[in-house]
Formats: structure tokens, C-alpha cells, sequence
């Protein structure tokens, strides 16, 4: 179970630094309810076409600023990439905790396998010396690729996972699931295999040797193609309301961690409703990690108008979405202690030095 270690039966280990550091991202209940502002490459082209112009570094802080500032009163710990946003965590409200991300932005499309690349500059030291309460990395996985490919993926995080164990640190993996053979993942074909890839991905790297402390993991479902959702506007229908929930269960008894979910770029009521269901099948994650969902529509405010209207959008619109979303964690969602069977259930011992 991620770095955790042998304990007293009914009972795991785990390093002081791994339990203080999730719970600095988690909030007093132990709920995960935090905000990803770690995009780069993708926010600044969305900039760009609303700006009708070249986006500036300082365009790129000034917008995480603004976003840190308005909507960390309302969760519990911010991502971040130390690229642009390190200067946005003065911003954040006291007492949220500091995701900060590891991994180079996108990947090389020249190359098979879409693989992962490390900031240059930068090791989980002095991640944790700017601030970091956890390292995240993002790692694009398709269980079905090429052997020689998943090989070097995996053995990538066995890396960072040694090195996050070395810094006594809480390491928050997010694979997103690919298929080359179905290049549109918004797709329904796309949509009939990511739910036994979503799985497969949870039982591979919840396993010890990837030092993983919590997943941030895809829904193994498109709600989109879900009968009888809101978000199913056209009929088209990859799984019945049961079919979803069963597969939900399933992806949940494949990892030995904790896991929350990510909101994948899609609208903020879509993920609410999305949410819903996992709750309703019974579902044990452990919160969100929501980005674009909450402040995506402030993009082309930002680039067109400015920072005003950018915080006034927010300030209205983006903390709708966000509480909204507070209340759905609220009736859904569970302290990440209760995978292990309850806060009492943990033992804190030191790290090994």
C-alpha cells in the first residue's frame, strides 16, 4: 500500500512526512477538495486565441494568480507547476495545502508511447523547498501499448516514487489512459475501452514498488454515453446507469490507495453529475483534484478584457462552480483515511534515514 509498511494487523505504517503531507492537501475531514492550475502549454494557447495575440510568461502568472487568489478560500490545496505559478502560492488562502507538479508539460508527438520527462531543473527537494506539501506527476498510460514502452513508464515512477520516499513526501500520481487506434478520446469507441484501461492503471500503480500514495485517476466511464445522464444528448449509449456504477466498483477494488478524481477538462456540471454517480454506486474516493471544470470559461475573459473581468468572473461564476461542487464532495466523498480503515488504523512511525 503505497509507503506504507508491515504494522499490527488491521493496521498500516505510514512515514510521518506522507501522513502530515496528505493531510495538508486534504481538509479537516479528510476529504480531498483541491484546484489544478498546473496547465501551461494548453492555457496558454486557449490565451492566445482569445488574446488574438502572443501570451507573455508574465500573462501565464498573473491569470494563476488571480485564480489562486479567488478560489482557494474555497479548497483545500492548490496544484501548481513551479514554471509560472510559483509566484501565484502568495496568493492562496492560509492554510492551503501545495501540490506542486514534476513532469514537463504534454509529450514529444514525434515519438511512440507518448513518453514522460522531468523538469530539468528541478527534484523533489527542491519541489518541497519551494513549498510542496506533495509532487504530483502526470504520466499518460495505455495498458495495451508495447511492452518496451510501459517498461520505461513504469520504471519512470519507480524513480520519482524512490525519490519522494527519500524527501519523507506524499507522491500523487495522475495516468490518463490513451489509445493510438482511437485517437479522439471524447469518442464513444474511445468510451467502450477506457473503462478496463482506467482499471488496469489503478491495480498497476497502486502496487508498493511505485511508492504512490494517491491516485488521481480518470472516471472509468464517458458519462457522456451513459443511458439516461443529462450530459447524453444524442441517444448514443456505450453503457446502461448500472453498467457505470458496476464499473465504478470495479475500478475502486483494483487499487491498494487512496484515489481521487480529476475533472478532465469537461464543464463543471458535467463532472457534478459525473460525481453524482460515483457516489451513487458507492464509490470510496477521497475527493477531487478540479481544474478547467471550475475556471475554464475565465480563459477568453482573461484574454479578451483583462485581469478585472478575470476576477469579477470569478469571483461570481467561478465560486458558484466551485461550492457547487463542495456540496457533492460532501454527500459523496470519503476521508482518505477510511481506505485503510480510519485514521485510527494508520500508525505514524519516522522515516527510515
Amino acid at each position: 500500500m503505497a509507503d506504507t509498511q508491515t504494522a499490527p494487523v488491521g493496521r498500516v505504517r505510514m512515514t510521518r512526512g506522507k501522513f502530515d503531507g496528505i493531510n495538508a492537501i486534504a481538509g479537516p475531514n479528510g476529504v480531498i477538495a483541491a484546484a489544478a492550475m498546473d496547465q501551461r502549454g494548453s492555457l496558454k494557447k486557449a490565451i492566445a486565441q482569445a488574446k488574438g495575440g502572443a501570451v507573455s510568461d508574465a500573462d501565464l502568472a498573473e491569470f494563476k494568480a488571480i485564480v489562486t487568489e479567488v478560489l482557494t478560500p474555497y479548497a483545500t490545496a492548490i496544484l501548481m507547476d513551479p514554471e509560472y505559478g510559483l509566484p501565484a502560492l502568495a496568493h492562496r488562502a492560509p492554510g492551503t495545502g501545495v501540490l506542486l507538479a514534476y513532469e514537463k508539460t504534454g509529450y514529444d508527438a514525434a515519438s511512440k508511447g507518448r513518453l514522460p520527462d522531468l523538469l530539468g531543473d528541478w527534484s523533489v527537494r527542491r519541489l518541497v523547498e519551494a513549498g510542496a506539501d506533495a509532487i504530483k506527476i502526470l504520466l499518460y498510460y495505455d495498458p495495451d501499448d508495447d511492452a518496451w514502452v510501459n517498461r520505461i513508464k513504469q520504471a519512470f515512477i519507480e524513480r520519482v516514487g524512490a525519490e519522494c520516499r527519500g524527501c519523507d513526501v506524499p507522491f500523487f500520481l495522475e495516468p490518463l489512459a490513451y489509445d493510438d487506434d482511437i485517437p479522439d478520446e471524447k469518442s464513444i469507441e474511445f468510451a467502450n475501452v477506457k473503462p478496463n484501461k482506467v482499471i488496469q492503471y489503478m491495480q498497476e500503480f497502486s502496487q508498493p514498488r511505485y511508492g504512490v500514495d494517491v491516485l488521481k485517476v480518470e472516471v472509468p466511464v464517458n458519462i457522456r454515453y451513459v443511458e439516461g445522464s443529462r450530459a447524453n444528448t444524442d441517444g448514443h449509449v456505450a453503457y446502461s446507469r448500472e453498467d457505470a456504477k458496476r464499473l465504478f466498483r470495479e475500478a475502486a477494488a483494483a487499487t491498494q490507495v487512496p484515489f481521487i478524481y480529476l475533472s478532465a477538462g469537461v464543464t463543471d456540471d458535467i463532472f457534478r453529475e459525473t460525481l453524482e454517480l460515483a457516489a451513487e454506486a458507492g464509490t470510496p474516493f477521497s475527493g477531487v483534484l478540479c481544474g478547467r471544470a471550475t475556471w475554464q470559461d475565465g480563459m477568453p475573459i482573461y484574454g479578451k478584457d483583462g485581469p478585472a473581468a478575470l476576477r469579477a468572473w470569478l469571483q461570481d461564476r467561478g465560486v458558484q462552480n466551485i461550492e457547487a461542487l463542495n456540496a457533492v464532495l460532501a454527500q459523496g466523498a470519503k476521508p482518505w483515511w477510511d481506505f485503510y480503515g480510519g485514521k485510527a488504523a494508520i500508525e505514524v512511525v519516522d522515516a527510515v534515514q
